[in-house]
């Protein structure tokens, strides 16, 4: 076993003390942030010795680590699941305004885990967060597909409006700016609207045009 792997447990017991050490890491990573953790604060919110943790644990990053997958996993699924929920929306308006709004709950429920999933996973080639940031592209680019978008590439509009509302409901979060919620829903569903409508209309008018 290499210094960073972690013992897998086997049996119930061994898998309750995992449970328990996980959940005491996410506590305590809420509470004192990444750099503030070690591996005594984690065993004693655990309830058991530094020796067990190190039993499964090596270090305090294999149990973060642990901690911020299974955060991220939660994270995907949510905000997945509520993505498709709003494809039943009457209007592209609604559609807009509920991925906004289901972004913001999911964003908004912890911002210190915000703060640590933003600050620990930078998105680079192969990271998790850019991963996901893929498959909330391609499915975005599959609803524009269904649509009439001229000459434009959906996925080119998808990656552009991802990014564009990501970034502006994690800033929203962590910087706690002098912005209510409504209105940051309200100027999100406009700037993406109108960004759909407008340029959608440019292109039929230079198809227009040239015919």
């Amino acid at each position: 076993m290499s210094p960073r792997e972690r013992r897998a447990p086997r049996q119930a017991r061994s898998r309750a003390t995992v449970e328990r050490i996980v959940a005491a890491g996410r506590a305590v990573l809420l509470e004192r942030g990444w750099d503030g953790v070690t591996t005594n604060h984690v065993a004693a919110a655990a309830g058991v010795s530094p020796g067990s943790l190190y039993q499964y644990f090596p270090d305090k990053e294999a149990v973060l680590d642990e901690v911020v997958d299974r955060e991220t996993v939660h994270l995907e699924a949510r905000i997945s699941r509520a993505f498709v929920d709003t494809l039943r929306a009457p209007s592209r308006g609604d559609v807009v305004r509920r991925n906004v709004e289901a972004l913001l709950d999911a964003f908004g429920e912890q911002p210190a885990m915000t703060r640590v999933l933003a600050d620990q996973m930078p998105r680079g080639a192969g990271s998790r967060r850019a991963a996901f940031a893929r498959r909330v592209d391609e499915l975005v680019a599959a609803v524009l597909a269904g649509q009439d978008t001229g000459q434009r590439r959906p996925d080119v509009m998808a990656w552009v409006m991802v990014r564009a509302v990501e970034q502006a409901t994690i800033g929203w979060v962590l910087e706690d700016p002098p912005v209510d919620r409504a209105d940051l829903v309200d100027e999100l569903t406009l700037l993406v609207t109108r960004y759909l409508e407008r340029r959608w209309d440019r292109e039929v008018a230079r198809s227009t045009a040239s015919d």
